[in-house]
């Protein structure tokens, strides 16, 4: 394991730069520090999903692993040339969503983010997972990366949306299906 922090802050980015793992010092802003930031914000909203109460134990299982593969994910989006994600990887997240969205009646309308805590906490995460998705492809655009790494955070996002639908009805709510103004 890496060097710990005894010291939380160091004044070393007071200059708008941050230093990678490999050592190199880049601008806050930058696509790289983008695409960690937005998987270290996922993370956090997955770690509100798992703070609900009464979470079903396949979902919070899932969860949790998933929470680890985001800080692999992170650390290899922070070193250039690191690929952590692999193939089994979104293929586990598949097999929990196949699972989850067994029991569940067919969509036929869009649902709006909300219905129970829980559940609108999953869509919170959904949403910025798919943030996540598009930093790392604008990374990727300028700088070889992983592809596996998109395939994961796709596929992540639509379990996320499952275990909205499935939170929704464990807690005793009711999705909310849009009414548009005009038909699409």
């Amino acid at each position: 394991m890496g060097n710990r922090l005894t010291k939380i802050y160091t004044r070393t980015g007071d200059d708008g730069t941050t230093g990678l793992a490999s050592g190199d010092r880049v601008a806050k802003d930058c696509n790289r520090v983008e695409a960690y930031g937005t998987v270290d914000e996922l993370n956090s909203c997955i770690g509100l999903v798992l703070a609900t109460p009464g979470l079903p134990s396949s979902i919070r299982d899932s969860l949790t692993t998933v929470q680890h593969r985001l800080f692999d994910l992170g650390g290899e989006l922070a070193v250039p040339g690191r690929d952590v994600i692999i193939a089994a990887d979104t293929t586990d997240l598949e097999t929990s969503l196949d699972q989850l969205n067994a029991g569940l009646p067919p969509l036929k309308d869009f649902v709006l983010p909300g219905g129970t805590p829980g559940s609108a906490a999953c869509h919170l995460a959904r949403a910025v997972c798919r943030r996540a998705e598009r930093r790392v492809i604008t990374l990727q655009r300028d700088e070889a990366g992983n592809p596996e790494s998109v395939r994961y955070l796709n596929r992540l996002s639509d379990l996320l949306f499952v275990m909205s639908r499935v939170l929704c009805r464990v807690d005793g709510g009711s999705e909310v299906i849009w009414k548009p103004r005009q038909p699409l």
